[in-house]
């Protein structure tokens, strides 16, 4: 997992927020988000904890904010204590912490929603894999969700990284019960295309063939 951080971190100005195809694929990520949260009754409130899990330098925080939580109201684990950083500096309110996903900091059933976002897929490691879902079940509160976002193919120019199958989802999170759904227009394509017509991209991203990623909302038992 450090490795491919170190790797983004190379090639930072790809992801930067401010390239229009960033602004595209994060917005389009939110919108299916919101809807899948809203359709499962998991849209946050504020006053409701909610942890992310490999945050990275913001991770899902300011989507959170915008969706109405405060900022005392976010948790996150990052294993990459210089990314973390930077978050923590952005967000001197949330509980941050630097740490090991497979043995998180919390109780259990602290949260009413969890978010792990491209961190499966950089864990090769299958029985890191579990240990990562048990941790993050256990710590869910009952009635709570997971908000899961991941590759759902490999990436054959990146060796660092591993997809996450639909199938692996409901294997990895037995407790849990949702759905899933193709998501994301694949970035290579989205680079080319978004910067001449965010119209055109779009609607390559309703073809369900051009989609890399799966989203998922499953919520745990009450």
């Amino acid at each position: 997992m450090l490795a491919e951080n170190r790797r983004r971190k190379a090639i930072a100005d790809r992801y930067a927020p401010w390239r229009p195809e960033e602004i595209f694929l994060r917005t389009q990520r939110r919108r299916a988000a919101a809807r899948l949260l809203v359709d499962a009754g998991l849209f946050p409130d504020p006053g409701q904890p909610a942890l992310e899990v490999g945050y990275g330098t913001l991770g899902w925080f300011g989507e959170l904010l915008g969706w109405g939580l405060r900022e005392t109201d976010l948790h996150g684990l990052e294993l990459d204590a210089e990314r973390a950083q930077v978050a923590q500096r952005a967000l001197p309110a949330a509980d941050l912490r630097v740490g090991d996903a497979t043995a998180l900091p919390w109780k259990a059933d602290s949260f009413r929603l969890v978010i792990a976002s491209t961190v499966f897929s950089s864990v090769l490691d299958p029985t890191v894999r579990e240990m990562l879902a048990r941790e993050i079940e256990r710590v869910l509160a009952p009635g709570g969700g997971l908000l899961f976002y991941d590759f759902a193919v490999n990436n054959p120019d990146n060796d660092q990284v591993r997809g996450v199958p639909r199938r692996e989802i409901f294997r990895l999170f037995p407790g849990l019960r949702g759905h899933a759904r193709a998501v994301t227009l694949a970035p290579p394509l989205a680079r080319r295309i978004v910067p001449w017509s965010w119209t055109l991209a779009t609607c390559l991203e309703a073809v369900p063939i051009l989609r890399t990623h799966l989203l998922a909302v499953l919520k745990k038992a009450e």
